[in-house]
């Protein structure tokens, strides 16, 4: 059993001091070593007193940082099994450790001090932190981005059509001539306007998304852009199942919306590939080009910098894995991959 403890005692990843009533270190473990600086410890092996104090920057209780003012080291009125305290280790500056202090031998005033870093931990915290307030951010801005493209639609679209409609029956009164042509100019002007809202309230949040899923909404997304710049899209769905979580299907649409709209500005093409299906129980989707393409070594390729990182920061959020291949005068293909869970998609056997 001795022999273990000793193993344990030096392989431990936590550091280990033991230290008298006065906080000086009596002994020390490996890992405990790589926290003191090197002058220190030489300081220890010569038999000089060396203090814990000297790395000490404060420990944290329930309600704030503590100082010297009431050390760890002489309140002997706390509980200090498990508390968090900062040292200034060598090599690393202030480092936060899971500490515990416990009392071995009373009558010589022995203690042991045990400490585990907690910067992993830490870094782990702030990157689900960030994941999740990632998320939030997104579906605040989806939920803002549906409110106003409802609005627009419900409220705005129709105020403007039934004064569209009231300004067509104008037409019909009599009217000199030049009454007429302005009618008509004014008329023109409301169905422009009339056609941009409607068009603005599709881009903020197709309501087909919402009400019939991912096939309707591209369907829908593309019949627009062939109307309107002659983008020809070959869409092919090949999907088991009607719908989907509603935060994989808005990562699916935004990304594939962005994709589509980088080749329709940069890659120089009238045609692109898109299809949307499900392998592997996964949902994959693949938009492909015979464009102008890009380099991939370039750390910000020209109008597409931007829209890659936010596809990749959209593809991450529900465990996604996002694939870009480009080669300058071949094309460009961007790849989504979307694991799914047990109750999502159809049955693939």
């Amino acid at each position: 059993m001795s022999d273990l403890l000793g193993s344990m005692y030096k392989n431990s990843s936590e550091a280990i001091f033991f230290v008298n009533s006065e906080g000086e270190i009596l002994h020390m473990n490996p890992a405990a070593e790589n926290i003191l600086d090197l002058d220190v410890i030489e300081q220890m092996h010569k038999g000089e007193a060396v203090s814990i104090c000297n790395s000490c920057a404060g420990y944290m209780s329930e309600e704030a940082m503590i100082s010297c003012v009431n050390c760890f080291l002489r309140n002997t009125k706390e509980d200090f099994s498990s508390f968090q305290v900062y040292l200034n280790t060598r090599g690393k500056g202030l480092v936060p450790y899971a500490a515990s202090f416990h009392v071995i031998d009373e009558k010589e005033g022995i203690r042991v001090f045990m400490l585990l870093n907690l910067t992993k931990q830490y870094r782990t915290q702030e990157m689900l932190y960030q994941t999740n307030m990632t998320k939030y951010v997104i579906k605040a801005q989806e939920d803002e981005r549906k409110r106003i493209s409802r609005e627009l639609h419900d409220s705005v679209a129709q105020e403007l059509l039934s004064s569209l409609v009231d300004l067509r029956v104008l037409k019909y009164m009599n009217a000199d001539e030049v009454v007429l042509n302005k009618l008509q100019q004014t008329e023109a002007s409301l169905t422009r306007l009339l056609d941009d809202i409607r068009r603005l309230a599709v881009e903020l949040r197709p309501a087909s998304l919402d009400d019939f899923g991912l096939e309707a909404a591209f369907r829908s997304h593309f019949k627009w852009l062939e109307k309107n710049y002659g983008l020809l899209i070959d869409f092919k769905a090949e999907l088991s199942a009607a719908r989907y979580s509603n935060e994989m299907e808005t990562v699916v649409y935004r990304i594939c919306q962005e994709a589509v709209l980088n080749a329709l500005k940069y890659a120089n093409t009238d045609e692109i590939q898109v299809r949307l299906f499900e392998e592997d129980r996964e949902l994959q989707l693949i938009v492909q080009d015979a464009g102008s393409g890009f380099q991939m070594n370039t750390r910000d390729p020209k109008g597409t910098g931007l829209g890659l990182f936010g596809m990749r920061e959209r593809a991450e959020l529900v465990h996604g894995q996002l694939i870009i291949l480009s080669e300058v005068g071949v094309g460009t293909t961007i790849h989504l991959r979307i694991p799914l869970s047990p109750n999502e998609g159809g049955d693939t056997e």
